[in-house]
């Protein structure tokens, strides 16, 4: 694999992966790109001791340009259904190169519009296993992302474990793209 190594040209917030917890990296911090897959920037960042997710709007403090998917998104185009199925579809599990939509990982979606005003989102997701460590990030991320669309007041996202994932659940893209069409 391929790593890119970067400086951040200014102070960004990221999120701490898999622990999910916020921090905010330094500029001038020596970063390894190691993946950049639905708008958001996966890094390792030596001297904070481990991996971060960094939004595609922060994507400036990489030295790069925003990603069209985090510009359409906060852009807000498109209905709110459309906005928050794209909003999934940039959620990764850092290891596997595929979005939660098409690795069948979403279950149920629920869009409601509150009495004061925007909408709520709450999902019902589960991971590929019982085991996984990055269910609280990637959670996080979608939450993160749901709550950067115009018009969305709050997001839930549930991990369940009913009914248990199988990879019979990956779509079509997602299985061309894990090379098992």
């Amino acid at each position: 694999m391929s790593m890119e190594r970067l400086d951040l040209t200014r102070d960004c917030r990221a999120v701490r992966i898999p622990m999910g917890d916020v921090v905010g990296l330094a500029a001038g911090t020596e970063v390894y790109v190691m993946q950049s897959l639905g708008g958001s920037f996966t890094v390792q960042a030596p001297s904070y001791g481990g991996l971060f997710r960094i939004a595609g709007m922060d994507a400036d403090a990489l030295g790069k340009e925003i990603p069209e998917e985090a510009r359409r998104l906060a852009a807000g185009e498109g209905s709110i259904e459309e906005l928050v199925d794209a909003a999934l579809r940039t959620c990764y599990d850092p290891e596997i190169p595929v979005n939660i939509v098409d690795l069948g990982l979403v279950y149920d979606t629920r869009i409601n519009d509150l009495p004061e005003g925007g909408v709520r989102v709450d999902i019902k997701m589960t991971l590929t296993a019982t085991g996984c460590g990055m269910g609280g990030a990637i959670a996080g991320d979608a939450e993160d992302k749901l709550r950067s669309i115009p018009g969305v007041t709050d997001a839930t996202v549930r991990v369940v474990w009913d009914p248990p994932w199988t990879p019979h659940m990956i779509s079509e893209e997602g299985r061309r793209t894990l090379g098992i069409a």
